[in-house]
Parts: C-alpha cells; structure tokens; sequence
C-alpha cells in the first residue's frame, strides 16, 4: 500500500435527504480541492486528492473537515468522508465515520484493524447474496473473509467475485479515480420470477422500470435523447432495440410512450419472457435542451404536473411510495 499521505483517495457521501441540486454543488466544490473528481450517482463522489495535502498544507484529515464545514455552511449538505488508498476500503470507511463524519485510515495496519471486526455484509460491493452465502460457511467478518484461502473463497462465490472480494477484505482494489461529468446513460432491469408471456404483466415491468428512471434522471436535472430496451428468453436469447425519444426529455408519460412503441414493433406473440432491461442514453443536462412544449392533452398536463409531487414524495419517503398504478400489476 502507499504511505504517501497526499495521495489518497475521499468517498464523500451525502445525507440520503440530500437534493440533486446538493449533490450537484458537492461535485462542483470537491473541484476546488482537486480536478479528479468522479461522481457516484445518485448521492456519493470520489476524489483524488493527489498533492492536495501539500498544496493547502493540510493533512488529508484536516482538509476533509474543512471540506465538510464548507459544504455544510455553503449549502447545507451534511457529508460523509472515508479517506484511504483505495476506492473500496474509502467507501466502506465512509459508511462508518464516527461522530465526527471523517473517518481516515493512513496505512495498512489503520485498514486491517477497521476492517476485520466489521460484518461481511459492511464491505463495499458485496450483494446480499453474497454475504449469506459466506455467512452460511462461518465468515461472519471481514476479517474472517481476508484470512481465508483465496482458492475456498472462490469456491464459494465463484473465481472473479471471490477473489475481487476477498482482495477488498485485504484492503486491496486496484480500480483508480477517473475524472468524469454524470454519466451520459443509466439503466434500469427487471428480473421475472418465472418466465412470463402476459402482456400486462410486460407492460407492467416496463411501466416501472421507466418510472424509476425517469425520476432518477430528473433528480440529476438530466435529459434523455435515446431509450434502448433489451428482452432476454426463456432459452437465454436476447433481442435489443433503441429508439430516439421525438425530443429529448425526463418525463415519465415520454419514456413510457417510447418503450411501448419499442416493444410494439418487437410484435412478440407468445414468447416467454424472463428479464426486461431500460436504459435512457445520450443524457444532458436540462438546459441543454429544447423548452418542453404544451401539448394540449389535459390528461398529459396532469400527469406531468403531479410528476413533481411525486419525486418528492418518492425521494422523501421511498421510490415506490407512490407511482402509476399499473406499474404495480407485476409478477410476484
């Protein structure tokens, strides 16, 4: 591991009652402190913060608190930072910060004993799943998993996962920092519990998964120009299409429209259908956009007018609060 104390890596994550706009102005203030700052959507950002520390004369620590004051007196954005020389062993730091928001690990003996007594289930990037299958072996701890043989791990959860988490038990991800702006697509799976060819139950599916995209995006102030939907077959098949939006747009009433003209044009009979992915591309920022129009449909104006109500009643209390009722009629 490195003990260059300026070079290290900051998982910022915000308060989950933190607005997009928030989380927009986080990004924008981590780039006073360093131009590598890579955006966890839809409330987290890495830093790099390579000589930063020399260049403010401050030691990384001390330099995330100032950070943390001036997000909270600024704009009222509450954070937490987790600061090691890694991205998963800063993400899990970040996830348990103490009282003072900032938790900072400077070296491998600082990681080893944060991480070991934590539970499995606390490691960055590890899936339920996972964890229970490792607790169903007796590795209860994080520590647990890193001293165990690589070869057991792998058997356990498969070579690649296993030795990717049982690497990040040990404090090791290799995955570096990359500057970027939000990302230009983001997407949204719905997985059958059995092989289904109702229609309703499709449109259902898709009903929803456009509404959980539609409001992530508008939370990020992002517009769609494309919308991709790929269907995956009972034999394992997949059918892919993409089709531009009439004009670029967040609105839930237009991604639904685009993706039933999608499926339409599939013209599926019967076939069995086991997994559905959406996904929104060629994103931009609101503004860059054309104005929306009026579309002199009162049943589009209402449902466009409660779409805000929504959002915020969804990003307050839970996305599945409320919604469409038709995105409800799906398979259990």
């Amino acid at each position: 591991m490195s003990t260059d104390q300026d070079h290290v890596i900051w998982h910022v994550r915000c308060r989950p009652d933190t607005t997009a706009d928030g989380h927009r102005r986080v990004l924008d203030l981590l780039g006073d402190f360093t131009p590598v700052v890579q955006p966890l959507p839809p409330l987290a950002a890495l830093a790099q913060l390579r000589g930063a520390g020399r260049l403010f004369q401050a030691a990384p620590g001390r330099l995330a608190a100032r950070f943390r004051i001036q997000a909270l007196a600024k704009y009222g954005v509450d954070t937490h930072i987790g600061i090691a020389d890694t991205w998963a062993t800063a993400a899990t730091a970040s996830a348990h910060p103490g009282t003072s928001g900032i938790l900072h690990l400077p070296g491998h003996r600082a990681v080893e004993q944060f991480l070991a007594p934590l539970p499995v289930r606390a490691l960055h990037g590890i899936g339920p799943a996972q964890a229970a299958r490792l607790e169903a072996f007796g590795l209860h701890t994080i520590g647990a998993l890193a001293a165990m043989d690589e070869t057991v791990v792998c058997r356990v959860l498969g070579g690649k996962a296993g030795r990717t988490l049982r690497d990040r038990a040990r404090g090791i991800d290799p995955r570096t920092v990359t500057a970027r702006r939000m990302p230009e697509s983001t997407s949204a799976f719905h997985a059958f519990d059995r092989d289904v060819y109702d229609p309703v139950l499709v449109r259902a599916a898709l009903l929803d998964l456009v509404t959980t995209l539609g409001q992530r995006i508008r939370g990020r102030d992002q517009i769609a120009r494309k919308l991709a939907l790929a269907v995956r077959f009972a034999d394992g098949s997949t059918v892919e299409r993409t089709r531009a939006l009439p004009q670029p747009s967040a609105h839930t009433d237009d991604l639904r429209v685009t993706v039933f003209r999608i499926l339409d044009s599939l013209a599926f009979q019967r076939a069995r259908i086991r997994r559905l992915l959406v996904t929104v591309e060629d994103l931009r920022l609101a503004g860059e956009g054309p104005g929306t129009q009026i579309s002199l449909d009162p049943a589009r104006e209402n449902r466009l007018s409660l779409e805000p109500v929504l959002d915020r009643i969804n990003s307050r209390y839970g996305r599945r609060l409320a919604g469409p009722a038709g995105a409800y009629r799906k398979a259990s």
